[in-house]
């Protein structure tokens, strides 16, 4: 009579007990236990964010997409390395994007700009650390981005605390104008935020522009105002490239020659059908010369490639622009001829037959392999120019060498170059 029924006070009694005595059980404990586990959720849809945007600035890709959408086929980037972690892991799967909170998906364009701060600070503070109180050079470019926005870029180089030299790409900045004094203040706002003094500035590097490289009114001439330690070194490969340019306009022939080469190049690649015949012929001339022992086989030879624009300032593309024509040269002349005999137009068969002449006459070839021999020579000595850790001495050593491998050319190379010719 006592126990009674299940819904007793005696039965009542006894459940409230055993739910007192189960602890696991109790309001506070579960609470906790949820938020144990939400924190283990957010954490985790967080840490899949930081890695996907880690992996693509790591390879340079784009972030957003054009259509981020449920609907889209493609949401971009980042929504869709996230998806294909979800799906090679349930756990992730199971918690980010349309399965997570709508506060707490951690995939805004916000939350993705924060963390690239971050991860771009971090950086600057391992170069920071890097350079230790070692003096510094900066290397100083502007650029203007698809936006139309004058970009900046900083580089520094220094000897870090192990010894090393070292160049890093430190920071892009945005710039309203080009005036010295503006890109001064941006350069000091940049470094200062890392705690670099412009008194330990031992060098500055730019191209030579006169607002860069002005002794009065230039970048250079106001930082040696505040350090006269800080000399100027207008960038020895452009320096190169402009002298190389500037002596190839001055000889007509070697001008014409380019003008020529470059034409070749707008006739051909303006057509999907001239380039598909240029390779279709190369294909040809490659199997015939490789039946006959002319070209050797393996790994990486006998690549079907295609003509390279001569460029106008770069250096190195002008020598790749004279291979890729030597190496087809056949192939070129064999479109030519048959835009000869059966082009569109009388337009087109002229001047197809106009280049096709002057390909075939001995000034062209001459200068064609003269240029190529030249070029080779300099290239080696612009892309050393160009190594990060190349010093003055070696720089200097680059030159001299590349100077007397030019006399041995003039003096004794005349009949190799010749026989290349012929």
């Amino acid at each position: 009579m006592h126990i009674g029924c299940n819904t007793s006070p005696h039965n009542k009694a006894v459940e409230y007990l055993n739910n007192l005595i189960n602890i696991p059980c109790h309001i506070d404990k579960v609470i906790n236990a949820q938020s144990s586990e939400e924190k283990q959720k957010n954490r985790l849809r967080l840490t899949t964010t930081i890695e996907s945007i880690r992996w693509l600035t790591l390879q340079a890709c784009a972030l957003r997409g054009h259509d981020e959408s449920l609907a889209s086929k493609n949401r971009g980037n980042f929504i869709e390395i996230i998806k294909f972690m979800g799906k090679m892991n349930e756990s992730i799967g199971d918690i980010v994007l349309e399965k997570a909170p709508k506060n707490a998906k951690y995939t805004s364009p916000d939350i993705q700009k924060d963390i690239l701060n971050i991860i771009s600070n971090q950086v600057r503070t391992k170069i920071r650390k890097e350079t230790g109180d070692a003096k510094f050079c900066i290397l100083v470019d502007e650029v203007r981005d698809a936006s139309n926005k004058e970009q900046m870029e900083i580089v520094l180089r220094f000897v870090d605390i192990d010894g090393f030299l070292r160049e890093r790409f430190f920071s892009i900045v945005h710039v309203t104008d080009t005036t010295a004094t503006t890109l001064k203040k941006e350069i000091s706002d940049a470094l200062g935020r890392y705690d670099f003094h412009i008194h330990n500035m031992r060098g500055q590097g730019y191209d030579g522009a006169s607002n860069m490289h002005g002794s009065w009114n230039g970048l250079q001439g106001l930082f040696l105002r505040d350090c006269s330690c800080a000399y100027y070194v207008h960038c020895f490969a452009h320096r190169l490239q402009l002298a190389l340019t500037a002596a190839a306009k001055k000889e007509v022939s070697i001008w014409l020659f380019f003008s020529k080469l470059n034409s070749i190049f707008n006739l051909i690649n303006a057509s999907p059908k001239r380039h598909a015949e240029l390779h279709s012929a190369q294909r040809i001339e490659v199997a015939h010369m490789v039946a006959t022992g002319e070209r050797d086989t393996g790994r990486g030879c006998n690549q079907i490639g295609n003509l390279l624009r001569p460029g106008k300032t770069r250096w190195s593309f002008n020598f790749d622009s004279l291979c890729s024509m030597i190496d087809m040269y056949s192939s070129v002349t064999t479109v030519l001829e048959n835009m000869v005999n059966d082009g569109a137009s009388n337009s087109i068969r002229g001047e197809a037959s106009g280049l096709l002449i002057a390909m075939k006459s001995f000034d062209f070839v001459f200068i064609l392999h003269l240029m190529q021999k030249m070029m080779g020579l300099t290239n080696l000595l612009c892309r050393s120019l160009q190594e990060k850790y190349l010093d003055i001495l070696s720089a200097m050593d680059c030159v001299s060498t590349t100077k007397t491998l030019l006399h041995t050319l003039r003096e004794e190379g005349f009949v190799i170059l010749l026989s290349y010719v012929k």
